[in-house]
């Protein structure tokens, strides 16, 4: 499904927040009782895809400032990392966008919706960003993790294989390798 047929807009203090369920009480109540406390207080900025013709909440993200760091424990999926980073560039920490949350509208599910969000914060994030940052990252609930998978997430330990949520990256370099090549074929 295309997004464009959806309004976008970045949820503001002011915004009346239409209709939303998808399902999961935590994602529910985060969107109606949290993100404009999150918003006031420079933690996270929430965004909508409203569908004004039904008077809904399709879905919404919610992004902050995050990082990814070098552990001594995970030293082999450190050595992946800064196998992707030319050497003068490596550190022990490298700037990310956190997705705190993703929730689609349980009348919108299964419609690409999701797939269509994560790409368009990969778009924000490689076109015109206004500071520099490498990763995405998500602690993705176990359930969703097969969603993040299938959009290219990696996994940054196994030791919370176990976990309600999972510590999951996406590198946005190789996405940008991506479009450039794509531009410069046309």
């Amino acid at each position: 499904m295309n997004l464009s047929s959806f309004d976008f807009l970045p949820l503001g203090e002011d915004t009346e927040i239409l209709p939303f369920d998808c399902n999961d009480t935590d994602l529910n109540n985060f969107l109606f009782d949290d993100a404009k406390n999150y918003l006031g207080d420079l933690m996270a900025v929430t965004y909508l895809f409203v569908d004004r013709q039904a008077q809904k909440t399709v879905a919404y993200f919610s992004l902050l400032n995050d990082k990814v760091s070098y552990d001594p424990e995970e030293r082999s999926l450190w050595n992946r990392i800064n196998r992707r980073i030319s050497n003068n560039k490596r550190r022990k920490t490298y700037p990310s966008v956190k997705i705190g949350r993703l929730a689609v509208s349980k009348d919108y599910d299964n419609k690409g919706i999701g797939r269509a969000i994560l790409d368009f914060i990969k778009h924000a994030f490689t076109n015109g960003n206004r500071t520099g940052c490498r990763f995405i990252t998500v602690d993705a609930y176990a359930k969703a993790t097969g969603f993040y998978i299938k959009n290219n997430f990696d996994f940054f330990t196994e030791k919370d294989r176990k976990d309600a949520t999972r510590l999951m990256f996406f590198d946005l370099k190789p996405f940008k390798d991506a479009q450039i090549r794509a531009k410069q074929a046309c």
